[in-house]
């Protein structure tokens, strides 16, 4: 839940919680209602989740118009639904651009760079290239392996082991 001022500020961003929760819960739960039952007069402007708590708060939660006609409605109703919902929606959109701009901003660690990638050229072969002892480094009396020439004993794991 995230509280903003008329401005799109935000002023409060509760703390998050494992699982599903409705916005209407987690408000109680929090003991919003009760602050705004008591509290100063003040209007929030809340989306249709937190429909029903106007009532228990006295009329400090505004929430867009809940429908009364579900199906066949009359059409000055349609057109007064639509009227109010958008109005409703114009004065909210400051909060909903405090909300946004919440979510531009990543949450945990930042992201890794990305891997440096080998450039393929079309009509050029890749090789493979293998790592080997030069030729004129002398071989160890006891086996095959090469040694350095400036070393003395043996430095091949099968040679020191015998």
């Amino acid at each position: 839940m995230v509280v903003t001022d008329g401005d799109g500020r935000v002023l409060f961003c509760s703390p998050t919680k494992p699982g599903s929760c409705a916005d209407i819960t987690h408000a109680r739960q929090l003991g919003l209602v009760k602050l705004l039952a008591d509290g100063p007069a003040v209007e929030i402007l809340a989306d249709a989740g937190y429909q029903g708590l106007g009532a228990q708060t006295g009329g400090r939660v505004v929430t867009p118009p809940h429908r009364k006609f579900k199906k066949n409605a009359p059409d000055w109703y349609e057109e007064i639904h639509e009227r109010q919902r958008k109005a409703h929606s114009s004065r909210r959109i400051r909060v909903e651009h405090g909300i946004a701009h919440l979510k531009n901003w990543p949450a945990g660690p930042p992201p890794r760079p990305p891997r440096a990638r080998e450039r393929h050229r079309p009509g050029r072969r890749r090789t493979a290239v293998s790592v080997t002892r030069p030729r004129s480094w002398p071989r160890h009396s006891r086996c095959e392996h090469q040694a350095p020439p400036t070393s003395s004993t043996p430095s091949c794991l099968p040679c020191t082991s015998s």
